[in-house]
């Protein structure tokens, strides 16, 4: 159950963002109010993570995740293209957050 609400912490965080995007600098009333509730349900979600999770574990993978995800909406929905050394961090990301999840033990508490 705790990485399911790190995950909707995640989801919370992507729609967020992609709402700040599509707001135009707030210009644009439904987005902006999107974005006010998305990063306020995942703020809150992700306090909920940490119940379970240490504080640097929890933060890592959350944002970890919403760049990588980020990445792939502002690629397929924006049009915004990322370079090979972006490529190549966002992938050194992903794997930083896979060494977490299968070898560490401070994953949970």
């Amino acid at each position: 159950m705790p990485y399911l609400i790190l995950m909707l912490a995640v989801l919370a965080e992507t729609i967020g963002t992609t709402a700040l995007q599509a707001s135009q600098q707030f210009s644009r009333p439904l987005p902006s109010a999107i974005v006010v509730v998305a990063y306020g349900a995942a703020f809150y979600l992700l306090a909920i993570a940490l119940k379970t999770f240490p504080v640097g574990i929890a933060y890592a993978m959350w944002s970890g995740m919403g760049i990588v995800f980020i990445a792939i909406i502002g690629f397929a929905v924006f049009g915004q293209r990322l370079d090979w050394p972006a490529i190549l961090g966002i992938a050194l990301i992903m794997a930083g957050i896979i060494v977490i999840n299968l070898f560490s033990n401070t994953a949970t508490h």
